[in-house]
């Protein structure tokens, strides 16, 4: 088996898809435009989100979650640009640029609706 997507309940799905889209090079697949407002995104390797504003569920407090306990993580090869260019699109920095002791760079920000990601500039890629 291999993971197909992993889903998030935002409360404005479109304006999500749009910045991840326009920003981390996200994809759309699929777009609904009748409520639950269901989106797939994904990126060049076929890595898959569920973006959808479902009401039928209470709507996570994602300002009350801490980067550390859940975030999206996107790979960058240059973290100080990116993070420049993310800040300038409207993304909100959690902290600044963190080296970890195996030299790998990470930044953590809160982007539409406070959901938290991350950028990671690998010394050596994981996969």
């Amino acid at each position: 088996m291999k993971l197909e997507h992993v889903a998030i309940n935002v409360p404005d799905a479109q304006a999500f898809v749009k910045f991840f889209a326009d920003n981390l090079g996200m994809r759309v697949v699929m777009s609904n435009t009748t409520s639950p407002f269901m989106h797939f995104i994904a990126d060049e390797a076929g890595s898959m989100l569920e973006i959808y504003s479902n009401p039928a569920a209470p709507m996570p407090d994602y300002t009350a979650i801490h980067p550390l306990n859940l975030h999206l993580a996107f790979s960058s090869s240059d973290i100080e640009a990116d993070r420049a260019r993310l800040l300038a699109a409207g993304a909100e920095a959690f902290g600044e640029i963190n080296t970890t002791p195996a030299g790998d760079k990470l930044a953590f920000f809160r982007g539409p609706q406070s959901v938290p990601f991350q950028l990671v500039q690998r010394q050596k890629p994981l996969i």
